[in-house]
């Protein structure tokens, strides 16, 4: 039996303007589980990054309930909350967001460090996961001396040294070529077998050969369904 890591009941997002109000997440029931790779797919504007950063506990709905492994973490405040971030949730952006002084053994470090492990330790266990993304001898290069997919790879390193129970990605494949995607998204998939809730936004069609799960973001409305293929194209 798959283990549930996050769980939406009933949530929505809604943005007022002035007089007016935008619906950027419609009412929403859906949940994710360890050992699957699940795609978040729409075109852009649709809301699909709104759903990422609630379940990723950066944004409050405005209505409903988020429960990460059985925690209504919507109760929670802000410095719970970034507890909660950095110690349970890897990111990986489409821009990478590396610290650009710093190499990629720093950067992969910066989280540890965070969580409060020593220099020496924390040197330890980012050496070990730039290791597993085949980077063991890129330590000592800073980011602007690394290739878009080497960028993409302590990005991952730096999302999993911490062992996250989940991992959000958002468009991590995006400025990538097609070869360079195909492996990070095989590298994804292995993480998911792992163990991990693995759950990347895309508005690539592509990808869901990779994808256990795919949902799909219209208009603010998630559904398991593809109503409208013309917005992938």
């Amino acid at each position: 039996m798959q283990r549930e890591i996050v769980k939406l009941v009933g949530v929505n997002k809604i943005y007022n303007t002035g007089e007016s109000s935008i619906t950027a997440l419609a009412t929403t029931d859906i949940s994710f589980e360890a050992g699957k790779l699940t795609l978040i797919m729409g075109p852009s504007g649709s809301g699909k990054t709104t759903l990422l950063s609630i379940l990723g506990c950066i944004i409050y709905p405005t209505q409903g309930s988020v429960y990460y492994q059985g925690r209504d973490v919507t109760k929670l405040k802000e410095k719970e909350l970034a507890k909660l971030r950095l110690h349970d949730v890897g990111f990986i952006f489409q821009q990478f967001n590396l610290i650009e002084p710093l190499n990629a053994l720093e950067n992969v470090m910066h989280p540890l460090v965070l969580q409060g492990d020593s220099l020496s330790k924390a040197r330890n266990k980012a050496k070990v996961a730039l290791e597993k993304v085949g980077l063991k001898d890129r330590l000592m290069s800073l980011p602007r001396k690394l290739s878009g997919g080497q960028k993409q790879r302590v990005a991952v390193a730096r999302a999993l040294v911490g062992n996250p129970s989940m991992i959000l990605c958002d468009e991590p494949t995006a400025s990538l070529d097609a070869y360079t995607a195909e492996i990070i998204m095989n590298e994804l998939k292995e993480l998911a077998r792992a163990g991990k809730a693995v759950i990347v936004v895309t508005h690539d069609l592509r990808l869901r050969k990779f994808a256990d799960n795919t949902v799909y973001v219209e208009e603010g409305v998630v559904s398991k369904e593809l109503k409208n293929e013309q917005y992938y194209k």
